[in-house]
């Protein structure tokens, strides 16, 4: 199966007058149709950096200085700011974690939905209402022929983020990056937004990367997850051999400061330290500052190693075992 969106070897340098921000430093990774890739790690890890890059959002003093984001074979990174307009919102489509990067608050959302629809698609007014209709039914928010009437300050956040995810949703995207969008929503509405972009993903065969912080929710989400830190990926694989069998110590730290898995009563695990400046990562593998694992082969490159099929860490001491 060829896949929807191919990364390969992606850098996007912020040149600051500090100095240079490796803020994504050869990023590899691929999303096929119908499957959903959970994108983790700390805030500052280059997430949100690398989805804005796939989607063509980065601007200065941030530029892609190298490889290449090959959608459905054709690269993105070499294409006019023209032809991207025509695929962004429409092919390819972005969720951000504030809604209001996606809503004007001056505007109804019926005009803001329906300009969306005909930006794209070559219909009548009442077609493109009824569209936008549709779609704030299908994210769950009750009324909405009413609230098509509404402007953004009339809703609460967690209602204009499903305003948000209707507008992404509205044209069935081949690609959909969500950027922790769940994050500000109560847990019942957060489990129905991951239903329908499960049901997405099921029924339009929809390539979907979904950038978060937690790993509760790409646990029962993602088919494949790939763990960034300081702008790299240092592990990638199938869901259940990274939650389960994590190699990274990184991962390994992650996984095991969830609440969830620590005993009532005791201290929560936590990972040593803070992530490192982007400006000045120490040499070798950017990790090694908080790893128990750190020797002095770690002020090196780390290679990436192949435990198992599929799965892969960007690591000198790779952890074998269970997940914490």
């Amino acid at each position: 199966m060829s896949a929807t969106l191919e990364v390969r070897n992606l850098r996007t340098h912020f040149f600051t007058r500090a100095g240079v921000v490796k803020a994504v430093d050869d990023v590899s990774f691929s999303v096929e149709r119908g499957q959903v890739l959970g994108l983790v790690g700390e805030s500052g890890s280059g997430k949100s950096v690398t989805g804005f890059s796939i989607i063509g959002l980065i601007d200065p003093p941030g530029r892609l200085t190298g490889g290449s984001i090959l959608y459905q074979g054709e690269d993105l990174a070499k294409l006019s700011e023209r032809d991207m307009r025509h695929l962004r919102g429409n092919r390819i489509a972005m969720i951000f974690q504030d809604p209001m990067m996606t809503l004007n608050p001056v505007l109804r959302i019926d005009t803001q939905m329906t300009e969306a629809v005909h930006a794209h698609v070559k219909t009548t007014n009442a077609d493109a209402r009824a569209r936008a209709r549709d779609a704030l039914g299908m994210v769950g928010i009750p009324s909405p022929e009413e609230r098509l009437n509404a402007y953004p300050h009339q809703f609460s956040g967690g209602m204009r983020q499903r305003v948000a995810i209707a507008i992404a949703l509205l044209h069935n995207p081949d690609l959909l990056i969500a950027d922790e969008p769940t994050t500000a929503l109560d847990v019942t509405i957060q489990a129905q937004i991951l239903a329908e972009v499960q049901k997405l993903t099921t029924d339009h065969g929809t390539a979907l990367i979904w950038i978060t912080h937690d790993l509760s929710v790409i646990a029962g989400l993602a088919d494949r997850i790939a763990v960034m830190y300081a702008g790299r990926v240092v592990e990638t694989g199938e869901a259940t051999d990274v939650l389960d069998h994590p190699v990274h110590p990184y991962t390994h730290g992650l996984i095991g400061s969830v609440p969830s898995r620590n005993k009532r009563g005791e201290r929560l695990r936590q990972i040593p330290g803070m992530t490192p400046s982007l400006l000045s990562l120490p040499p070798g593998c950017a990790f090694r500052t908080r790893c128990t694992h750190a020797t002095s082969v770690c002020e090196q490159e780390p290679p990436t190693s192949e435990p198992s099929p599929g799965h892969t860490a960007r690591c000198f001491h790779p952890i074998e075992g269970n997940a914490p």
